[in-house]
């Protein structure tokens, strides 16, 4: 008998109801399974893994939903990790790869199998599938990606009991946390290599970055369409409109989106979204749809609501761009990668000792990192599957590292004018302006992959003309 559940109406199972629900169920194993798209690229990517450590295996884990309160949960996103090297979504899984003494490894997954009729669990539980929905068969599961597949049930006792040296994804599974053998520093070495492995893209990789950014570029046209209807609410009308792109063509957004309208532009991170949204300001929209595979884009545009920036508006936007168009410039194989937030760095720090608000002169001013009182950040980020993809990837491979074709990247220098900034004239506070584009590094530079967006003030003024509501 399943336990019963605290508060619940019914305090028990009959044996009758029981008897009752076991009996009576169609054979529904699919087999016409079809293996995913990714999955020759997985195994590619599981071989590069597996090369960087022999002798060893290796546990990827892809995660476990978490309580948000009582019996309900967040939406699960699975380990990014996971996902590269399977091409899976599903959660209560782990990929392992287990050492071949002749070299190289195996690759198992292990998952949840489907609830058999044969016991109450099918229908009552936590992760009952009447509940929860259809988990596909461990041979479904085989044949759709390409991996033989175990009951993850199993994986503790077989680490328990076939003791090799073993590294560990950390954080995203309780059980597997506890694996014996394992110690912090090694399996960070192990979550570094996953990272620097999704540096450069493969081909199948890059044709889901092109789908994210072709959906988000429609998501804002439809933000700029009901701009209007924006202006009678509050910005979560902007949430809302580009949040219905993202579910429509793909999974979700990749990130929390920003929709940030006055002075709520000069805040790096506003995501609460419930303000006024009044024409003569601007309107700062960082969103990005995440494809069904979860690759995401990541793209900004400061708009102005009335769609036409003031004379100081298009002053500070045209520095932007400027230092955009420098940074975009330095984006080539064999560039360093830290080149493109240099540029960018170097061109508005001369706009603003030129303006008065930063004592030069420029390069002084720059050495001393005096331009971060209004720039804030650093000038763009490695995007894929996450918005701020590879971030535990090692610095020399990374920051520190050149750029090589495959890589995808943003570039999104910005200026912000806090309200309460007594070192800016009035009319300045309260601005805040951000354009940020995805790029692709080519054999010869670079492809702007969300170039079908404006990025000109007077661009983006004829665009608003065209499409506003």
């Amino acid at each position: 008998m399943a336990e019963a559940r605290k508060n619940g109406l019914y305090p028990e199972i009959s044996e009758e109801l029981s008897a009752l629900m076991r009996t009576g169920w169609a054979d529904t194993e699919r087999r016409d399974v079809q293996p995913v798209e990714q999955a020759p690229y997985a195994a590619r990517r599981r071989a590069a893994l597996s090369a960087l450590f022999p002798g060893e295996r290796l546990v990827i884990p892809s995660g476990s939903l978490r309580i948000r309160s009582n019996d309900s949960h967040y939406p699960f996103r699975p380990y990014t990790g996971y996902v590269h090297l399977t091409g899976d979504q599903s959660r209560d899984c782990a990929l392992v790869l287990e050492p071949r003494s002749e070299g190289g490894h195996d690759a198992y997954c292990y998952r949840l199998p489907r609830d058999g009729r044969d016991t109450d669990g099918f229908w009552t539980g936590m992760t009952a599938e009447l509940w929860t929905g259809r988990r596909p068969s461990l041979a479904e599961s085989e044949r759709e990606l390409g991996l033989a597949c175990r009951d993850i049930r199993t994986l503790p006792g077989h680490l328990r009991d076939t003791p090799v040296p073993t590294r560990v994804v950390r954080g995203h599974d309780a059980a597997l946390d506890a694996t014996p053998g394992t110690d912090d520093e090694r399996d960070a070495e192990l979550e570094e290599a996953l990272s620097g492995l999704r540096l450069v893209k493969d081909a199948w990789e890059i044709g889901e970055m092109r789908r994210a950014v072709d959906s988000t570029v429609r998501g804002f046209t439809d933000v700029v369409k009901e701009l209007s209807q924006a202006v009678a609410t509050s910005e979560r009308w902007i949430e809302g409109t580009f949040f219905r792109r993202a579910r429509v063509e793909g999974n979700d957004v990749g990130y929390g989106s920003i929709c940030a309208a006055g002075e709520h532009a000069t805040i790096m991170h506003w995501t609460d979204n419930d303000g006024p949204v009044r024409p003569g300001e601007l309107l700062l929209l960082d969103a990005g749809v995440e494809t069904r595979t979860l690759y995401t884009a990541d793209v900004t545009r400061t708009l102005p609501i009335s769609g036409t920036f003031s004379p100081l508006q298009r002053k500070v936007y045209d520095a932007v761009h400027e230092a955009q168009e420098a940074g975009m410039a330095a984006v080539k194989p064999g560039a360093r990668y830290r080149e493109f937030h240099e540029a960018a760095q170097r061109s508005m720090t001369e706009r603003l000792v030129a303006w008065g608000l930063v004592e030069g002169p420029a390069e002084r001013a720059y050495e001393l990192g005096l331009q971060r009182r209004f720039t804030m950040a650093g000038t763009g980020h490695m995007l894929g599957l996450d918005v701020h993809d590879c971030a535990q990837a090692r610095n020399e491979d990374y920051v520190d590292g050149v750029l090589e074709p495959g890589m995808v990247l943003t570039v999104e220098p910005g200026l912000y004018f806090q309200p309460d900034d007594l070192t800016v004239p009035e009319e300045w506070r309260g601005i805040g302006v951000r354009i940020e584009d995805d790029l692709l590094v080519t054999a010869d530079g670079y492809e702007n992959l969300s170039g079908g967006l404006p990025r000109s003030a007077a661009e983006v003024e004829s665009w608003m003309r065209e499409f506003a509501g």
